[in-house]
């Protein structure tokens, strides 16, 4: 039995290629846009909360899609479905590059969200949970992290591309670069579940030194679908989905943050790369500490330790060095949307009915993201200013603290009235 723990599992193979595809579709595509913002409104004489409202339409389709997408990788083909989501997301992205009205944002960010969905929100963690029976945080946290190494690299560098060559070029760049690594990597390696390649899980034939019982069927249990989402655990879930993810989406703004603060593009895309690292170093601690501590503890460790960045930037936004300490936390705050997210959904209902009860929850972050991102906008539209949003942002990482204890506490309930079937001890 020693000699099969020391085999290397095929699960580290889709691990890293997850991470590349979701890293490099996240941070090469998705998050890279705030950088475009200031640059087209100033060519192109587009409002902010008018050129932003594409984020609230991308988010309504993401939330549409998101349902679906679970049951279409599960139906097809998984490597079909990813490349031809890669397709739509960076053609589309392409576009933007030939835009002169903020109707082609409108229109081009519905393909782009379609293959977004599949390729930055549902892939991850529903590959990872077919993989690993073991390691599932670790996993997590490595994929988030390597998110944050490649957001490092692409940030600043999408920055000088603006600059030097011009947003339109650029969207040309990232877009092709992202796709030419993509779609080779998915078709040569990604696989749905390790019965396509006649293995099992990493983790699934490990047992215990005193038991003769595989490790694998305990991760069957937990509240089924049907009882979780009627509970209120499952919408103090959904609502911390909400809530982070407006959290996070203030990301999209740092970069007309440090503009309207005399900082230029290049600094700004530079500060969004350090907060890359911050993502990195969070992705990481927060993986390890869910283990030592749980999901819970770690969830309200994080929302108050997103209440320093924005103390920071509320009180000397002009200050650089500052402004840099400010956004690397902020970067660990960010990282716990894709790290703490799946973590909690599994600490409070377990794995039985996983991919369907997160896939549900996920449309928090959709609905976010209708709400948070042009409203953002069009607060500093009307005011001038990002320091009313920066309250707000404040204000919602506390309540996300509550909704943490009160999410449990709902926990709490589905476990006394008998609702977690073939219970097993959840570390919170």
């Amino acid at each position: 039995m020693k000699n099969n723990k020391k085999k290397f599992h095929y699960a580290w193979i889709i691990l890293i290629s997850v991470a590349l595809t979701v890293g490099l579709t996240k941070a090469g595509i998705s998050t890279a846009g705030g950088l475009f913002l200031t640059p087209i409104t100033d060519d192109l004489g587009i409002g902010m909360g008018s050129l932003t409202l594409y984020f609230s339409i991308a988010s309504i389709v993401t939330m549409v899609f998101l349902p679906l997408a679970g049951k279409i990788i599960a139906k097809y083909d998984v490597r079909a479905v990813l490349i031809i989501a890669m397709l739509l997301q960076g053609g589309s992205f392409a576009a933007f590059g030939l835009m002169n009205s903020v109707w082609g944002w409108y229109i081009f960010c519905i393909p782009m969200s379609i293959g977004s969905v599949f390729l930055t929100q549902i892939a991850g963690p529903i590959l990872l949970n077919n993989w690993f029976k073991k390691h599932n945080g670790l996993a997590l946290g490595i994929m988030v992290a390597t998110g944050g190494v490649i957001g490092a690299i692409l940030q600043p560098t999408a920055g000088n591309l603006i600059a030097d060559q011009g947003w339109r070029n650029t969207y040309f760049i990232l877009a092709g670069l992202v796709t030419v690594i993509v779609v080779p990597l998915v078709f040569f390696t990604i696989r749905f579940a390790p019965k396509d390649k006649g293995l099992q899980p990493l983790g699934a034939d490990e047992v215990d030194e005193n038991s003769d019982t595989p490790a694998a069927p305990t991760a069957l249990s937990g509240v089924s679908f049907k009882n979780a989402k009627k509970s209120s655990a499952f919408v103090g879930l959904f609502l911390f989905f909400f809530l982070i993810t407006s959290i996070a989406s203030f990301s999209q703004h740092l970069a007309p943050f440090a503009l309207n603060h005399g900082f230029d593009i290049k600094f700004a895309g530079t500060a969004l790369g350090i907060m890359q690292l911050g993502i990195v170093i969070g992705a990481l601690s927060f993986g390890v500490l869910a283990d030592k501590i749980g999901a819970r503890n770690t969830a309200i460790f994080a929302m108050a330790l997103g209440i320093i960045p924005m103390v920071i930037l509320l009180l000397v936004p002009e200050n650089p060095t500052l402004f840099i300490v400010a956004v690397t936390i902020f970067g660990f705050v960010v990282s716990s949307l894709g790290t703490l997210g799946p973590l909690l959904t599994s600490a409070l209902f377990g794995m039985k009915d996983y991919a369907q009860i997160y896939s549900l929850a996920a449309i928090g972050l959709a609905v976010a993201g209708i709400v948070a991102l042009p409203g953002y906008g069009f607060m500093y539209q009307i005011t001038g200013s990002y320091y009313s949003v920066i309250i707000v942002v404040l204000v919602l990482l506390i309540a996300n603290i509550f909704l943490i204890l009160w999410a449990f506490m709902g926990k709490k309930k589905l476990v006394e009235s008998g609702a977690w079937e073939d219970e097993t001890t959840t570390k919170q």
